[in-house]
Parts: C-alpha cells; sequence; structure tokens
C-alpha cells in the first residue's frame, strides 16, 4: 500500500483503561481521545496494538460497562474514512465481532505482516512470542479456546468481569517493577523473537506493545524494533510518515 501524500500512519497500545479505578482511568481515557483529535486530520491509518481494555469480553448481547468517549470517537474515524486497526493483547483477546460491526475495526489475534511505501512491518501485540515463558504460552492457548471463552459466558456479567478485574489486578501486582528497564538484548524476548525472523525473511519494522517499556533498538542495518510503550506512564506512540518510522511522547 501506498500512503497519500501528505498521510501518515499511526501506531499506540496498551491503554489499559479501566484500571486501577473509573477516576484515572477516565482521565487516561480523555487524553488519549485528546490525542485521536490531534491527529485525525494526517491519518490515514491508525494502529492499536492491543491492551485498549484492562479487561474486555463480549457477551452474546452485553459488553462491559463504560468506555464510551474512545468507543465514540473511534467510530467517528471510521466513519470518516480512516482505516483502523486492532490487535488483540492479553487483557482483551475475547473480542468476537463487536468492534467489527458496531465500530468498522478491522481486528487481527496473530501478528500480521504490512507493506507500505515499500517498508515491510511485522505487527502485533507482542505476548507469547520469543523464548521461555512457557506457562504463560500454554495458559495463553487455554483461554483462547472457543471452550473456555463459552465457559466464561456461562457467568453472569457481573460475577465473570468482576473475576476478570481481579485476576488483572493479581497479574499487575505480580508483574511489578519488571517491565521498567531495559533487560539488555540478551534477555529481550521480543528482540530475540524479531532476530529468529530475520534469519529467515527480511522486515524493515518490527512493533509491538505489551513491553509497557518504549524502546526503539536497531536489529541490523536495515531493520528496527519498537516497542510502543504504554498510556499509563510513558504516553508513547510512533508514527510513520511514508519514509521513516518515529517513536514519540505525547504531550498533554
Amino acid at each position: 500500500m501506498q500512503l497519500k501524500p501528505g498521510k501518515k500512519i499511526y501506531f499506540l497500545s496498551d491503554f489499559h483503561l479501566g484500571a486501577p479505578d473509573h477516576e484515572t482511568s477516565l482521565i487516561r481515557e480523555k487524553r488519549i481521545v485528546k490525542f485521536l483529535d490531534e491527529i485525525k486530520n494526517d491519518a490515514e491509518i491508525i494502529f492499536i496494538l492491543g491492551d485498549l481494555f484492562d479487561f474486555w469480553y463480549e457477551y452474546k448481547k452485553v459488553v462491559p460497562k463504560g468506555f464510551v468517549r474512545i468507543l465514540g470517537k473511534l467510530a467517528e474515524l471510521t466513519d470518516s474514512g480512516i482505516a483502523l486497526y486492532f490487535f488483540v493483547g492479553n487483557h482483551d483477546m475475547w473480542m468476537n465481532g463487536y468492534f467489527e460491526k458496531e465500530l468498522n475495526i478491522e481486528v487481527f489475534h496473530d501478528p500480521k505482516e504490512f507493506d507500505f511505501n515499500g517498508k515491510k512491518f511485522l505487527i502485533g501485540h507482542g505476548d507469547g512470542l520469543g523464548p521461555g515463558d512457557h506457562r504463560y504460552k500454554m495458559m495463553k492457548k487455554v483461554f483462547r479456546s472457543k471452550f473456555s471463552q463459552s465457559l466464561f459466558g456461562m457467568l453472569h456479567p457481573s460475577a465473570g468481569i468482576g473475576i476478570a478485574d481481579y485476576f488483572s489486578r493479581k497479574s499487575r501486582a505480580a508483574t511489578g517493577s519488571e517491565d521498567e528497564h531495559f533487560l539488555g538484548d540478551d534477555k529481550e524476548w521480543l528482540i530475540i523473537y524479531a532476530k529468529d525472523v530475520l534469519k529467515k525473511k527480511h522486515v524493515d519494522y518490527f512493533i509491538f506493545g505489551h513491553r509497557h517499556l518504549p524502546i526503539e533498538y536497531k536489529l541490523n542495518d536495515e531493520s528496527v524494533y519498537i516497542n510502543l510503550g504504554d498510556w499509563i506512564k510513558y504516553f508513547t506512540y510512533a508514527v510513520f510518515d511514508g519514509e521513516i518510522l518515529s517513536l514519540k511522547y505525547h504531550q498533554s
């Protein structure tokens, strides 16, 4: 795909709306909506790379309460002709058609390759990639199964969402501060993953979320790995102007 003159592609990730409480999340949600307003005039495509919500489950007739500002803004953007692509994260993997039908957003459940202006992109949320973390990879397969989703769907939304909120908070507490520091190129699992991919084929840009730490890492003379950070602490995003991909910080 060739971008139109003057147009850009924006990449964002890890809003975790709903956490840690309604009041804090609402402040963050309003800031994200403000940013989307700022970029709508030159955005041709916007990628959201998962964990938009701290938890999301689409019951047959019910979706989680709240988030009307961000959902309304996303609908406004797609209605105006801006393409939005969403990659499910580990906190909002249980999507089942709502974004596609109501918001006209294409949803991806696995990493995907794109070609923009002759540059090859490999894009995804980033969870479960690279070496190690076998326990999580096994749990991810279980949680993503139709059987698990059907079992969860049998719970009343008040009970189901309450249980999910509890485990989401517990997960963040267990992670602690380990996301705050660069681990080194021999321990950053997404860098290891990207280098393994490069042994088989060329990719100009690897773009992931999940890590919550803004990272721009040169893999070789032609390839770059970018982690988008988050909109909890860093308020970072990436933008591709047709020639160069840059990691940027939003000023409120």
